[in-house]
């Protein structure tokens, strides 16, 4: 296997694909059928074992046949699935089989019946690919496989890669124990555990290498890939139980993704933010410029929340590194947590459910009022301060609102021209701004003694714009009879640590840890928007609803190689750019510039190979802060 030909095989079901083409036969050939959902989890659960090594591969594809009921003319649907459940990775490098189409091999436990049309798509030739075949009656029911091929036996595949006798170096593409069993047979020179779609602890222990992606596979064998920056290679750090949803895209991405359940304190997250290309946090997380300068390798940062503030901005604009967050994800959900507290609070419900609690009956209509008639004083007329204004009004609000900048009146809402003029007139008043230093305590001792008397207050934005002590005062007063806080100027980093404040024990006041957002719906919902916005990013070079980059929407980038160029706002940056494309004799295909006070972002595509020289001297212009290329 010396002779320094490269042959490469590749196991079909859940690598080339991201299923076991079996399980989605059974979804169609069972349709209808009494016993669909007990017998295609059966299908499962036998394909998992027998891809473990712990079941003999015949009785697997016996008991498996038996359980499908499958004809003929089940397998053109199943084609059509199957064409759509390409592993991601895969259909990214399309070049790779273009120009190995001789010497990659399909070799399969699965039959050709399907195999063939799949991967005929990606150039591989039907003569190379070697699997079972179905054997069917007068009818058309597959009612068995070839006994005489040796793929339908244990130790098939090393059985077919001896008849191969491929001469040159064999590179084993697969998830299952049957791939491991080539290198074991002494017929390959590395075993690759792809984990894309599945991994199998038993067949990780016994890989050469695991390779959550193509992509990896072929940068450490110094191959061509789809794009520059190999996936493989992004390291994803996500904290503050992020939901699920996001680990899962950003691994089916092909990223290494580590996840930790709580926030991390400067000094905790300056250590392991080291080699991080993409950060998520929720709100708890501080990103300084310190964390920064740690970050040598950091990309994007994702907010899975809507504000930025404990993020640094202006730091990550100087490092290059893209902020994006999830503006309108958890808006509804805020919004209804708001609505429902000023229902509780006018009715003093919390009050009333902790007495029965004790065992105290008081039943009494004293202090407990409608919400309809009332006016509601909405500061920051935002997102969620306009769809409140929306659903508070259609349950007979009056609504009023004040915003430092000029925003449309929805509804029948009535802009105020200050903030004195929204508190004397407000019965409930809710606080809907964002994290801005100059918002800090903008609600103190002075605003309260402008509120109405038996005023009602919500804070659900940021803890840090209300004064504690003077809230405090002023429901012991009896000024505030009521109020929801579900922000803290300090909040606990874990739910095992103790959460302190002035605000315990104090009557008709609700207090929520920090959970305005906190609903699946809008967990889910940021979920998919924070990582499909950070993937497109790296992927494109697209900046569409950052929050501190200029914003550019970039076409689909076709037949041309993206140069992404990020520098310090200076003149005559452009114009250097494109004199070192000229002085290479680079064609540019097209180009965007946009800029803010502290970054200039260019996007270049160009039409011809390149050298690395060109590369040295794009990175080497004065006032650049990164550079990289997408293919």
């Amino acid at each position: 296997m010396q002779n320094g030909k490269k042959n490469f095989v590749i196991d079909f079901d859940s690598t080339f694909t991201q299923v076991e083409a079996l399980d989605v036969l059974a979804e169609i050939s069972l349709e209808g059928h009494p016993e669909k959902d007990d017998r295609i989890q059966k299908i499962k659960d036998i394909t998992d074992v027998g891809m473990s090594g712990a079941l003999n591969l015949r009785e697997s594809l016996e008991q498996r046949l038996a359980l499908l009921d499958a004809h003929k003319k089940d397998l053109d649907p199943l084609v059509e699935k199957l064409k759509k459940h390409v592993s991601k990775s895969f259909k990214r490098n399309k070049e790779f089989f273009d120009k190995h189409s001789d010497r990659i091999f399909i070799i399969s436990n699965g039959f050709r019946d399907f195999i063939v049309p799949i991967v005929s798509e990606y150039h591989v030739k039907p003569e190379n690919v070697f699997a079972n075949s179905f054997e069917f009656d007068e009818s058309g029911k597959i009612i068995g496989y070839d006994r005489n091929n040796a793929l339908s036996s244990n130790n098939g595949k090393v059985e077919q890669l001896r008849k191969l006798n491929l001469q040159g170096d064999v590179y084993v593409i697969g998830d299952g124990y049957t791939d491991y069993e080539i290198k074991a047979a002494g017929l390959a020179n590395k075993f690759y555990a792809f984990t894309e779609n599945v991994e199998r602890q038993n067949i990780l222990e016994k890989a050469d290498h695991i390779t959550p992606s193509l992509d990896e596979f072929l940068y450490i064998n110094k191959m061509n890939t789809a794009i520059s920056y190999p996936k493989n290679r992004i390291n994803v750090l996500l904290l503050e139980n992020v939901h699920p949803r996001a680990i899962e895209l950003m691994k089916h991405e092909g990223y290494n993704v580590e996840v930790y359940p709580a926030g991390l304190d400067e000094d905790e997250l300056c250590e392991k933010i080291k080699n991080v290309s993409i950060l998520g946090i929720r709100s708890k997380t501080q990103v300084t410029a310190r964390v920064l300068e740690s970050a040598n390798r950091l990309i994007a940062v994702g907010a899975f929340c809507i504000g930025t503030n404990q993020i640094d901005l202006e730091a990550c604009l100087k490092k290059g590194v893209a902020v994006f967050n999830a503006p309108f994800s958890n808006t509804r959900s805020v919004v209804e947590l708001a609505i429902a507290e000023i229902i509780v609070l006018m009715r003093k419900l919390f009050d009333r459910s902790s007495s029965m609690h004790l065992g105290k009956w008081d039943k009494s209509a004293k202090g407990s009022f409608e919400i309809r008639g009332k006016n509601l004083g909405i500061i920051g007329y935002g997102n969620i301060g306009a769809q409140l204004s929306v659903l508070a009004e259609s349950l007979g609000l009056i609504v009023y609102y004040y915003d430092v900048e000029e925003k449309l009146a929805l509804g029948n809402a009535r802009k105020c021209g200050s903030l004195e003029e929204l508190l004397n007139v407000a019965d409930i008043v809710t606080l809907h701004v964002d994290g801005r230093p100059e918002n800090k305590d903008m609600i103190g001792e002075r605003e309260f003694e402008m509120m109405r008397d038996k005023v009602i207050f919500l804070n659900l934005s940021r803890g840090h714009v209300v004064d504690i002590a003077a809230l405090k005062a002023n429901i012991e007063s009896g000024k505030v009879a009521g109020a929801s806080v579900d922000v803290f100027p300090q909040e606990p980093k874990s739910n095992d640590e103790e959460f302190v404040s002035e605000l315990r024990n104090l009557p008709n006041t609700i207090l929520s840890p920090h959970i305005g957002g906190s609903t699946i719906e809008a967990q889910e919902n940021i979920a998919n928007f924070v990582p499909n916005k950070i993937m497109d990013y790296i992927n494109t070079g697209s900046t569409s609803n950052s929050v501190n980059f200029p914003n550019l929407q970039l076409p689909t980038l076709e037949n041309a190689h993206r140069l992404i160029h990020i520098h310090e706002n200076m003149p005559g940056v452009l114009a250097r750019i494109n004199k070192v494309l000229a002085d290479h004799d680079i064609n540019i295909v097209g180009q965007y510039l946009k800029t803010n006070e502290v970054i200039g972002y260019v996007i270049t595509d160009i039409d011809k190979e390149y050298d690395k020289e060109l590369i040295k001297s794009l990175r080497s212009i004065d006032h650049t802060i990164k550079f990289r290329v997408l293919y």
